[in-house]
């Protein structure tokens, strides 16, 4: 059982004593691949936890990047969490319909925008509707709060500073999409991208951060994995993935672990793997 955090990672058990909180707000971040066949708005819509608002990432983006959710401006952010009535002062727990994938998406949002007070629900919709905790199908009642944010660049990174990381060697970046995209063994989902990895980079399988029941987990396991990766943990980190969903579970990992200098690559391989002149390495490293 993950120590309950209301930054970083909280339990059903702490969800379900909390339900009643005033100034408690809850987000389904549900995000499918398009190869899955599923939508998350629709998923939302049949059955959530009572009182979820749903957080559409790939509506709250921007719109005027080619490269898919890529974190919004500001203003974006602001006024449509304000149309959800999320705002300051409030105690967010977010979680998606696969246990944890894309709610960690949401919490590195949130904490790029400034807002601190979010936490993931652990093992998510999953794991409370195996507990047979209630469920509707009803949309909540919305009352606008405004929110406060103060964007933290440090938290995210463009491809010429992650060029730049690669090149220097001043930060490990880690890779959580699977070993065998990570060796270029196996084409990209996306159509046009090369195969492989950043030069330099270490591959932390997002997948080997979660339990089988795709709760997070604990902290000790979480520092057995990195050291297993060979992750120098006196640098700071740059956490990307295939287009900056699943990375954000490498960087609440490490947020669990104590770790608080971390980055995520927005564009991910997505663009990486797009750029013809950018270097790309296969194999191990």
């Amino acid at each position: 059982m993950a120590t309950d955090d209301p930054k970083t990672l909280v339990s059903t058990d702490w969800l379900a004593a909390h339900m009643k909180d005033p100034d408690l707000r809850i987000l389904d971040g549900t995000m499918f691949m398009a190869a899955e066949g599923r939508q998350g708005h629709a998923e939302y819509e049949a059955a959530h936890i009572p009182g979820a608002r749903f957080f559409d990432i790939d509506d709250i983006s921007d719109a005027r990047s080619e490269l898919p959710h890529m974190a919004p401006p500001v203003e974006k952010f602001m006024s449509k969490l304000r149309a959800m009535g999320v705002g300051d002062g409030h105690q967010v727990v977010v979680y998606d319909a696969k246990g944890l994938f894309s709610a960690a998406r949401v919490w590195w949002l949130f904490r790029l925008m400034g807002q601190d007070n979010i936490a993931v629900l652990d093992g998510g919709f999953p794991k409370w509707q195996a507990e047979g905790r209630a469920i509707e199908d009803m949309p909540p009642v919305i009352r606008d709060r405004h929110m406060t944010v103060r964007r933290q660049n440090h938290m995210v990174k463009d491809v010429t500073q992650v060029a730049a990381a690669a090149k220097l060697g001043d930060y490990e970046i880690l890779d959580a999409r699977s070993a065998p995209r990570f060796r270029g063994e196996v084409p990209e989902p996306r159509a046009g991208l090369r195969a492989g990895h950043i030069p330099g980079s270490k591959n932390v399988p997002y997948t080997d951060l979660l339990n089988a029941d795709m709760t997070m987990k604990d902290p000790d396991a979480l520092r057995a994995v990195f050291a297993t990766a060979g992750v120098d943990m006196t640098k700071p980190v740059i956490t990307s993935c295939g287009s900056g969903v699943t990375a954000a579970i490498i960087n609440l990992a490490l947020e669990r672990i104590g770790k608080t200098d971390h980055a995520l690559y927005d564009g991910s391989w997505t663009e990486w793997g797009a750029f013809p002149t950018l270097p790309v390495a296969t194999g191990e490293a």
